[in-house]
């Protein structure tokens, strides 16, 4: 379930076949990685972020079925100075990607540590996805493209 964006932003924007999701997170914990949270808890974290990007992407456009590829993902991880595991973090993110949509899920990546994130949640992840138009998700077979 989405809930409504805090602030003047939308939860995704589209210009042509192109889609920008809005960053998300798990509004429900808070911490700092390396710290308060462990580097399992953030992956864990960053995996129900990912489905919350997906759901996202249903919203938008039916269904994930119109994918047809990842572009580019953004992790923003709330993190302890000393934690330098940013990218193992982002893995579980990129993993679930690839478990779904196959090499489709494999994209560029950002993965940094920042002084803090809106409500000190531990992590916001955004992302840009390709679109398929009807017709050429109808010519897939309305299948998940791998």
């Amino acid at each position: 379930v989405l809930i409504k964006p805090s602030g003047a932003y939308l939860h995704a924007t589209r210009s042509g076949n192109i889609l920008f999701l809005a960053g998300k997170g798990v509004g429900a914990y808070s911490g700092k990685v390396g710290r308060e949270v462990s580097l399992d808890e953030a992956r864990e974290f960053a995996k129900t972020t990912t489905l919350m990007l997906l759901a996202v992407i249903q919203r938008e456009v039916g269904t994930i079925d119109r994918v047809s590829r990842f572009l580019k993902i953004n992790g923003f991880i709330n993190s302890d100075p000393e934690f330098d595991q940013h990218p193992k973090v982002m893995d579980a993110c990129s993993d679930l990607l690839e478990g779904i949509f196959g090499n489709n899920g494999l994209c560029a990546r950002t993965s940094i540590g920042v002084a803090a994130t809106p409500d000190q949640i531990p992590l916001e992840i955004d992302a840009v996805v390709e679109i398929m138009d009807s017709q050429e998700a109808e010519q897939s077979g309305g299948e998940v493209r791998r």
